[in-house]
């Protein structure tokens, strides 16, 4: 997400803003004001001071965001960081689990087996051939590289129909609260 969202939760469209508060500016996110929750069971009752003060209820702040916008760059960005780690990660596994299946001798008994079950021709199958260490790696990264074009697309795909879209479904709603 890109751009700045800011709550308001003073003053009225009306009034002009204070000088403590700087001028809303229209590009930017406004929210419901600010709300507390209802106090939990077992806190101190709400009081007013002696001046006649309101009362403020206890409990987290909490504050009610849309989401109107994605930014498309932002997504492609990250969808691109995200998609390179698992092409990554992908190609670590492969190796791991080839070297794995090499040491126990996976390959050499598929090899005996296939030789067996097809005859005793002047051909022998050799499974080592089929599934060299340069050829799965290179399949990997080709699968890899194909993983995160895709990946980085259809990110930024979505993210260009949330903003077409989010006129007729006003957005997503986020709540933000306290940690008290």
């Amino acid at each position: 997400m890109s751009g700045t969202q800011r709550t308001e939760t003073s003053g009225s469209a009306g009034t002009p803003p204070s000088p403590a508060q700087p001028p809303l500016d229209p590009r930017v996110v406004r929210s419901a004001p600010l709300t507390r929750s209802a106090p939990q069971a077992g806190a101190p009752p709400m009081t007013a001071q002696a001046t006649g003060a309101t009362v403020r209820p206890t409990g987290p702040r909490r504050a009610r965001l849309y989401v109107t916008r994605i930014d498309p760059w932002s997504v492609m960005k990250a969808s691109f960081m995200l998609a390179l780690s698992i092409a990554i990660v992908l190609g670590i596994a492969v190796a791991a689990l080839w070297y794995v299946l090499d040491m126990t001798g996976v390959f050499d008994a598929v090899s005996r087996n296939v030789n067996e079950v097809v005859g005793g021709g002047t051909e022998t199958f050799d499974m080592m051939q089929l599934v060299d260490f340069n050829r799965v790696m290179g399949v990997t990264l080709v699968i890899g590289s194909v993983e995160i074009v895709i990946v980085s697309m259809l990110a930024t795909l979505f993210a260009f129909l949330y903003n077409l879209t989010v006129g007729i479904t006003g957005g997503l709603e986020v709540t933000l609260s306290d940690d008290a």
